[in-house]
């Protein structure tokens, strides 16, 4: 499959001469840094972040095996899918599609940058209509984005309908795979050297438990990775939290047992929820969370509050009426949950 990126990124995007910082002119050790008006005193942490991640790249590119040039690492998974709106986007003419329900910065992002959004809806069961989507494609449209598993249902998109959008659509492809460590389902990480309009997002927020470190993933062909590294901003990635997650990254087996553990109470509270009589429905998860039908949901989310137990409404959501989502949590804080609810038979 071959991909004319001229024709999809903006005219000022693929006209634009990049910002060259210091640490982009030289990179090593070096007797003296006078380049980059930075304070002598104070190391390390007087000195500007290495911009390109070089180190920390390296490390995910061993634990993902996937090679350096695939990879782009952003503040959070929001800065990705910001600058994607940003390069292929023109404000005010061009449009994107996205299903619907989804994570809500996909949204938030398209209105920031003027761009309109065409919302395909999920099946009541939030399975994934491929036709539907593909249908929804016009002339101006440039991006479809794609959740799986998805947020706020929790449910892993069928392979085979993502695999038809991929091959039939003639822009760039976003699947965000920001809970894929928790589901039976492989990543598609190894197709990206089959699908040049393919870019996937993942994240350390979840499996790997560094959400407040603000470290999110693209990885995308080298063409697409290196259009996002020119309009990125300079050090992106502060020296904090590439330190702290090339420390983090060092230890998988914690990764590994946090995930099993969360495996293990997700099934447990499915069991556990499915039996209160105010539950209508426990809806099937390939993620590290639980969409929850129930009567009443707003008041007994209100119920939660007031036993400071913070869950998501999402009754207002499309699809999602009478809904709460609920992180599993350890099994001390669902076992709180659980106590609290006990409370309501």
């Amino acid at each position: 499959m071959s991909l004319d990126l001229t024709k999809l990124l903006r005219d000022n995007i693929r006209n634009l001469k990049p910002y060259s910082s210091a640490r982009d002119e030289f990179s090593g050790e070096a007797a003296a840094f006078l380049d980059a008006n930075e304070n002598p005193f104070n190391s390390p942490w007087n000195r500007y972040p290495d911009p390109h991640q070089r180190e920390l790249k390296n490390r995910i590119s061993a634990l993902k095996n996937i090679s350096v040039e695939h990879i782009f690492l952003g503040n959070g998974s929001d800065e990705p899918i910001d600058l994607l709106f940003r390069a292929f986007c023109e404000p005010g003419l061009d449009q994107v599609v996205s299903i619907n329900p989804t994570y809500g910065m996909y949204r938030v992002a398209a209105d920031t940058n003027n761009i309109s959004v065409a919302h395909v809806s999920l099946s009541a069961d939030f399975e994934l209509d491929a036709a539907a989507v593909l249908k929804a494609v016009t002339p101006k449209t440039k991006l479809i984005f794609l959740c799986s598993p998805n947020n706020p249902s929790g449910n892993a998109l069928d392979n085979s309908g993502l695999l038809k959008i991929i091959e039939e659509f003639k822009g760039i492809v976003v699947l965000d795979e920001a809970y894929i460590d928790f589901c039976p389902e492989k990543s598609l990480l190894p197709l990206l050297v089959k699908y040049p309009n393919l870019v996937i997002l993942q994240t350390f927020s979840k499996a790997w438990g560094m959400a407040g470190l603000r470290l999110g993933i693209a990885f995308a062909s080298p063409e697409i990775i290196d259009v996002l590294s020119r309009i990125k901003y300079p050090y992106n990635i502060n020296i904090l939290t590439q330190q702290k997650a090339l420390e983090l990254l060092a230890n998988e087996a914690n990764k590994n047992q946090w995930v099993d553990s969360i495996l293990k109470e997700r099934a447990k509270m499915i069991t556990n929820l499915q039996s209160y009589p105010f539950v209508v429905k426990v809806y099937p998860s390939d993620a590290n969370f639980l969409l929850v039908q129930m009567h009443d949901p707003r008041g007994i989310y209100q119920f939660l509050v007031d036993q400071q137990i913070i869950v998501r409404d999402r009754s207002s959501i499309s699809l999602c009426e009478g809904c709460l989502r609920i992180s599993i949590g350890s099994p001390e804080e669902n076992a709180t949950l659980m106590e609290a609810l006990d409370q309501l038979i």
